[in-house]
């Protein structure tokens, strides 16, 4: 290994080391019991809030809390769902898929309190247009600008070095090459203008493409994940199993997989359950932000359901997919593995990495759309709006030289930066704790009928 990847491999140990684990986890459980198990008693209110959508003509934002969600979705369903899940199980067996359900599960109560924040302090920028995120809720409800600040530096990273751009354009060009023979630098070409189309535009824009692709290839990548589990139907069981037992047990060497501990499958677990999902990295409130609501507690329940749709179905789905065909034992890693498990399932060499091939493009398209506009909501923070522009360009290169990265070196750097945004988060959740669980309680002890309102008041 060159000095450059081993020193980047130790930065990742330390950051993504027991401190970061407990205090993602440690946070959801927190806010899980402080908040009565929210993510679990109010889901089915959530989804409802969902799609029935907001009908106050006067309530305040730039889109609507359904494509708020969706440009949520747009960077967080990626290649972390097909990607990021065959690399933590090719590291930490089936067992690191119990640990992204566990993360998961948590994760829905931390993206609820962080969006619920989002609302509360946002503000208007130079142009009108709402912004909002952990930046703000840093700074005017914690007073912690230089956290709010560290927040922002760090989250440019992760758009510009990290889940914005890498890995997504490395993605598509490795899977349009492999399944079309499409040379990079074509692909390149056509992704970057692509994303300059629809990026140059602003939120409304990428909220518009968000809402009409991101519905489309969540469907079709459940449904093709679906035909692989019917067509194998009576391994699910043995595979949830060894899925449960290998989370406790490890699992030793086997077929192409080298073996794992417990610890090494609770760590991959959780570190590609937060890349895929986002909760608890501050990300999904700059999005949230934008939407329009005059509840702060109704989009944190909206939000909230993107770490269920995006984990709990989509992670799952690709998870079970790889263990019941026996793709996570062979010598493949990434996304070769999930087309070796779909070729597999369907017995097909050419249908099942098309199928992952369409997936993953549109996957890391949206993802790459999210963070631009994560990136842009944190460039105007720190320097104005007059920087909008000159970032976006910026942006552009980086998308375009990512296709030329290596593998293992994109998902360290990705990794890196997601857990150094994280920390001043969850800081932020941590401080104004006392916020959230106010701000839910009277909510709730509103909408409940006076009857239930002492209970209500109880419970939260």
């Amino acid at each position: 290994m060159n000095p450059l990847y081993n020193f980047l491999q130790t930065i990742d140990n330390l950051v993504w080391g027991p401190p970061l684990l407990i205090l993602l986890v440690g946070t959801g459980l927190y806010l899980t019991v402080r908040l009565g198990f929210i993510q679990i008693r109010y889901l089915p209110l959530a989804l409802g809030y969902l799609f029935k959508g907001n009908k106050d003509s006067k309530a305040e934002g730039d889109v609507s809390s359904f494509a708020a969600l969706c440009t949520a979705l747009s960077a967080t369903i990626g290649t972390g769902n097909i990607v990021g899940v065959a690399t933590a199980i090719k590291l930490g067996g089936p067992g690191a898929l119990f640990w992204m359900w566990i993360a998961a599960l948590f994760g829905m109560a931390t993206k609820y309190a962080e969006c619920l924040l989002a609302i509360k302090y946002r503000e208007t920028d130079a142009n009108g247009q709402m912004i909002g995120g952990p930046m703000y809720y840093l700074e005017k409800g914690a007073g912690q600008k230089w956290l709010a600040k560290l927040f922002a530096v760090f989250a440019l990273g992760v758009a510009c070095f990290g889940i914005g751009t890498f890995p997504q354009a490395n993605a598509i060009v490795d899977a349009a090459f492999l399944s079309f023979s499409l040379p990079r630098e074509i692909t390149i070409v056509v992704l970057t203008i692509l994303v300059a189309t629809v990026t140059l535009g602003g939120v409304k824009s990428i909220s518009s493409v968000a809402s009409k692709i991101v519905p489309f290839m969540a469907v079709f990548y459940v449904v093709a994940c679906s035909s692989v589990l019917i067509a194998e139907y009576s391994a699910i069981p043995q595979a949830i199993q060894l899925v449960i037992s290998s989370a406790f047990t490890g699992h030793a060497a086997s077929g192409g997989f080298v073996g794992a501990g417990i610890m090494l499958a609770i760590q991959s677990g959780i570190a590609r359950g937060v890349f895929s999902n986002e909760s608890g990295l501050g990300s999904a409130p700059i999005a949230a932000a934008a939407a329009k609501t005059n509840s702060c507690v109704e989009q944190g329940l909206v939000s909230m359901t993107g770490t269920f749709f995006d984990t709990i179905i989509i992670c799952t789905m690709t998870g079970l997919t790889l263990v019941v065909t026996g793709a996570w034992q062979s010598d493949f890693a990434g996304a070769a593995m999930t087309s070796y498990a779909f070729a597999s399932g369907l017995d097909s060499n050419y249908l099942g990495p098309m199928l992952v091939t369409v997936g993953l493009m549109f996957f890391a398209f949206t993802t790459i759309i999210g963070w631009n506009y994560y990136g842009e909501r944190c460039v105007t923070y720190l320097f104005g709006v007059k920087a909008i522009l000159p970032y976006k360009v910026f942006f552009l290169v980086l998308v375009a030289a990512g296709a030329f990265m290596k593998l293992d070196m994109i998902w360290l750097i990705a990794d890196i930066v997601n857990g150094l945004m994280a920390i001043p988060n969850l800081i932020g959740l941590i401080l104004l704790r006392d916020v959230i669980i106010n701000e839910t309680r009277q909510f709730f002890q509103d909408l409940a009928p006076a009857s239930s309102k002492m209970d209500t008041a109880q419970t939260l």
